[in-house]
Formats: C-alpha cells, sequence, structure tokens
C-alpha cells in the first residue's frame, strides 16, 4: 500500500494533523490528528511502498514496544488510515 499523494503532514497549534492539498482533494473535508508515533510512521512512509511489516519494524526500531504489539497496533492504524482514505492499496 501507499500513503494517496496529496495528503501531508503539518503541525497546527502545536498538534500534527494530515491535511489534503491538491485539486485531487478539493472535497476532502476531514482533519486527522495524530499522535507522536503515528505521525513518525506516516513521515517515514510517505510516498513510499510500505505494508504492516514496514510498519512494526519502524516501531520496534523507534519504541520500546516487542513485535506482537506492534504487529497489532500496525494494524489498528492501517485499518483507520483506510477507513479515512488516505492509503490507498
Amino acid at each position: 500500500m501507499r500513503t494517496k499523494q496529496g495528503f501531508n503532514l503539518r503541525t497546527m497549534c502545536g498538534e500534527k494533523i494530515v491535511v489534503a492539498e491538491g485539486k485531487e482533494n478539493i472535497d476532502f473535508s476531514n482533519i486527522i490528528s495524530m499522535n507522536e508515533s503515528s505521525a513518525y510512521l506516516w513521515e517515514n512512509v510517505k510516498g513510499k511502498e510500505f505494508d504492516e511489516h514496514t510498519l512494526v519494524t519502524l516501531l520496534t526500531d523507534a519504541y520500546e514496544v516487542d513485535e506482537q504489539t506492534a504487529l497489532e497496533d500496525s494494524r489498528g492504524l492501517i485499518a483507520q488510515w483506510k477507513e479515512q482514505g488516505i492509503i490507498e492499496d
């Protein structure tokens, strides 16, 4: 999967959010807030092919988390991102 073009991480009032930019995303009206770890993952996969194992590796390298927890968190995050329409297969 891959992040959709035109969705960028910005910091507004100290909060990390994903915003839609460009003509292709003109009808996108959601603001997606991200915590520190999800913003870290987004920054590291933006514009690249990735899967849940990519996210697991990023999480276990950056945080003190076991692989099983990282896998469960990655699957949940991917599901959220798909539901929000900011990634594509």
